[in-house]
């Protein structure tokens, strides 16, 4: 249990002097509690857990490093700037700027042309949600035990200080079917004395501030943790947009809400699971095998890529830009297991690699549709070495082990002479495919030699495939943390529907204990 801020405002050195020996040790232990969480709080950053690199403050991180490399190197000093009055030694007069001309039709009375004071006018009419709902239950939150002597306390003499409103949707089963009820509860906080003295107060929830997140997270809120789970479900997993999970809610639940209440449920989400990245991060550098691939991803016009590394029980997503930055702050420098990719180059950096066959059998079979007669010798000689090797692996992998390698070493050494022939070709297609062979011809056979490992990406290019069809339905994303809270969901969702386990009572869980300021309770392991 810890102190909140009302609680240490109660206490000062002349309080702390005069507390009984065990009360004085069990608050010392608290505090201590306390202020170890705030110290790794602060030290947190970018090198010590999973924020991005953007979240460091200036003079912390990569950027603060390079910076005093380059006055260490430099040999003197740069000269400092001239002041605005004065350049080379020469006084520059002040720009003056004519005062504006009154436009026609303006009022010449200064009172009417004072700017406008902000809010609602005196008599007009306001704007408030409308309770139309009735009251299911009225849950009271009464302090259990003094946060001073741990004395348990009288709940009789609870007084009700503040209180709030909460839609929230529960499970209701009848002859065989399951459906949602919406519950409108009133939540009621308040305070109850101690004898000893000290007023103990209850208060909704709230999760510190934390860098990079404009949004709020906490218990003074409308929406319940369950109702905002199926908020979620309706924009990340069914592709509405938030007029059309406006419109869904207000006819099928009879709950009205704005487009912006909803739009910060779904960041809040967002937020919630932030912690639960990190232990997906740790996951993923202990697997074996990983997949990964990138997709074209828009946030407010500019071109970033949606990032996913998949594994047989986790599922990654990132948004940003298409650099070795990414795969450097997933991977690190522990990760020994295999990375099944394409063809792009911040790949190459990983010693136990793999390629997808699918492009190399795509290509191929659309150079023997070509025009040109080298292009189609080529692409045929390409898709009878893949489609043989394929038949071959597949039955290694059924019967007893077989040496591969031994049988098709000759036929690699011609097809690495015909790929060497043809790397210079005057044919654009024949000549990329040919040096795409040769640059990766390690990451590309591998797989002869261990017939157990995968042949295509599909696992990353599946996993893609909802997100690509949502970017075409939403056109992208249109802030940064729009674009955290897409790749933050959609990694604890498909994680989730990996392991078996449904999303959104854990979703709402995660919600909950985030709201109170708790940490996020990690996901189970696959069932």
């Amino acid at each position: 249990m810890y102190l909140s801020d009302f609680d240490l405002q109660q206490l000062d050195e002349q309080t702390l002097k005069e507390l009984p020996a065990e009360q004085k040790e069990a608050l010392l232990v608290k505090l201590l509690w306390d202020l170890q969480e705030a110290r790794e709080r602060l030290k947190a950053n970018s090198q010590t857990s999973s924020r991005p690199p953007s979240s460091d403050l200036p003079w912390q991180g990569r950027a603060s490093e390079a910076e005093e490399s380059e006055e260490t190197e430099s040999a003197g000093t740069a000269p400092e700037a001239p002041a605005n009055d004065e350049v080379e030694g020469r006084e520059v007069p002040a720009e003056t700027s004519p005062e504006p001309e009154p436009t026609q039709g303006a009022s010449t009375d200064p009172a009417v042309n004072q700017p406008k004071k902000p809010g609602r006018r005196v008599g007009a009419p306001g704007h408030s949600r409308q309770l139309s709902l009735p009251i299911s239950d009225t849950v009271v939150h009464r302090p259990a035990v003094c946060a001073r002597c741990d004395q348990v306390l009288e709940p009789e003499a609870f007084i009700a200080r503040t209180g709030l409103y909460v839609l929230e949707v529960e499970h209701t089963a009848g002859d065989g079917l399951q459906g949602l009820q919406v519950r409108h509860d009133k939540q009621l906080y308040g305070e109850i004395s101690c004898p000893c003295g000290h007023v103990n107060r209850t208060e909704p929830g709230c999760c510190p501030a934390e860098p990079l997140w404009e949004v709020e997270l906490s218990e003074w809120h409308l929406v319940g943790p369950l109702l905002l789970s199926l908020i979620v479900c309706l924009s990340q997993r069914m592709r509405l947009s938030r007029r059309r999970i406006q419109e869904f809610l207000g006819d099928w639940l009879g709950v009205a809400l704005s487009t912006s209440t909803i739009n910060q449920c779904i960041h809040e989400a967002g937020r919630a699971v932030e912690p639960i990245e990190e232990q997906l991060v740790e996951e993923l550098q202990q697997a074996s095998l990983a997949y990964a691939d990138e997709t074209p991803w828009k946030e407010w016009g500019q071109l970033l890529w949606l990032w996913v590394i998949t594994t047989p029980t986790v599922c990654l997503y990132f948004i940003g830009y298409r650099s070795q930055e990414i795969l450097a702050n997933v991977f690190g420098e522990g990760f020994v297991g295999w990375l099944m990719s394409d063809g792009y180059q911040v790949y190459r950096q990983f010693q136990h690699r793999l390629r997808c066959w699918a492009h190399r059998l795509r290509k191929a079979k659309g150079l023997t549709e070509s025009l040109n007669g080298e292009a189609r010798a080529f692409g045929q000689a390409t898709e009878t070495l893949l489609n043989d090797l394929m038949k071959a692996i597949y039955q290694a992998r059924e019967g007893p082990p077989q040496d591969l390698i031994a049988q098709f070493q000759d036929r690699l050494n011609a097809f690495a002479r015909l790929c060497d022939q043809h790397r210079d070709s005057a044919h654009e297609k024949t000549r990329a495919l040919a040096r795409e062979f040769l640059n990766d011809w390690e990451a590309i056979w591998i797989v002869v030699a261990h017939p157990h490992l995968p042949l295509t990406n599909n696992e990353a290019e599946r996993a893609l495939r909802h997100w690509v069809i949502a970017r075409r339905l939403s056109q992208g994303t249109r802030t940064e943390q729009g674009s955290r809270v897409v790749a933050l969901l959609a990694s604890v969702i498909d994680t989730c529907r990996k392991r078996n386990i449904l999303p959104w009572p854990y979703l709402a869980q995660v919600v909950a204990e985030r709201r109170k300021g708790h940490s996020a309770p990690p996901l189970p392991a696959a069932s």
